[in-house]
């Protein structure tokens, strides 16, 4: 690494959810983060930001934040390179920050498809129309919400609303062994009559990865998302044998280099998806995604919706 020194800054931010966002892990209704700056010795500005989700497996914030608090104000590239794995949202954060201090942070992502993450439970029905007449053609649903039956039913009712165009179902390590049959089931059915479901997400629970690999026999895709949040584990999932999808949040899995390196070796089939950052961090997300998105998925970045009016995806 260069001796080059960068002045260093970084300031916390919170913004609330126009509607909180409703996970088998939870209720969602604010999300806070750390905007960080590194400043060159050529006076160039390189920003980037720390977006933890600690029921991920990331760091807290607050961990992130004695981190940010216990630097000086100014360091260097090896400082950036020693920050350790247990905070892989902030080795995010600097090594974005450090890149564009060296670069113009130009987005070249005219390609991408974005897809929306749709509201949990009835909520879905009436929220796709907006959505769809927007541009997207690729929405996400979040279930293991509500009870199984129930959100079956919804499921359906959805179905036959919405227009051609892919979906995606998020189960957030929500369900049973039983319950990730019972989907699969109904969404192989379904894909043999002709309905377009891409994917069903991380059904079980990360301690559950042979179970997985088990239920990977049925027609209907699967994706690891909780289970490769960090690159540690994005390393270890695909040692194990997981030859399906690979949902990867750039925000929080660590060091862009690193991902980078293992997604160019190995080129596996990856989605990559939204922390719910700003743009900052959405901006150098994207670029991971632009040069590394080999199957042409829908990235998930269709959340925009959730902060502010503007629901269209980026052109």
């Amino acid at each position: 690494m260069g001796k080059e020194i960068y002045q260093f800054n970084f300031r916390p931010y919170k913004r609330r959810f126009v509607c909180p966002v409703q996970t088998n892990h939870g209720i969602w209704e604010i999300r806070e983060g750390i905007i960080i700056s590194l400043k060159s010795e050529r006076g160039n500005i390189g920003w980037g930001e720390i977006a933890p989700i600690p029921w991920f497996g990331s760091e807290t914030l607050e961990q992130a934040l004695e981190f940010c608090s216990s630097l000086p104000i100014e360091i260097s590239e090896e400082v950036i390179s020693s920050i350790p794995e247990t905070l892989p949202t902030c080795q995010f954060g600097f090594e974005s920050a450090l890149q564009n201090s060296c670069t113009d942070n130009q987005i070249y992502c005219n390609s991408l498809e974005f897809s929306a993450l749709l509201p949990a439970g009835k909520s879905a029905i009436e929220a796709w129309q907006s959505l769809y007449d927007s541009g997207y053609r690729t929405f996400k649903w979040k279930i293991a919400v509500e009870p199984i039956a129930e959100e079956v039913k919804i499921f359906e009712q959805l179905l036959q609303v919405l227009p051609s165009g892919a979906i995606r179902l998020d189960a957030n390590a929500g369900l049973s062994y039983n319950e990730a049959k019972q989907w699969l089931e109904i969404c192989d059915q379904l894909i043999k009559s002709g309905v377009n479901i891409e994917f069903i997400e991380q059904p079980l629970p990360t301690a559950q990865f042979e179970e997985m690999l088990e239920l990977t026999s049925h027609i209907t895709k699967l994706a690891l998302d909780e289970s490769v949040a960090t690159f540690q584990q994005l390393q270890s999932c695909y040692s194990k044998g997981w030859q399906q999808i690979f949902v990867i949040k750039p925000g929080i899995v660590g060091s862009p280099n690193k991902l980078r390196r293992f997604c160019q070796q190995y080129k596996i089939d990856a989605v990559f998806s939204s922390v719910f950052e700003t743009d900052i961090g959405r901006n150098a997300a994207l670029q991971l995604a632009n040069e590394l998105s080999l199957h042409q998925r829908a990235v998930g970045f269709g959340i925009n919706h959730w902060f502010q009016e503007n629901s269209a995806p980026p052109n």
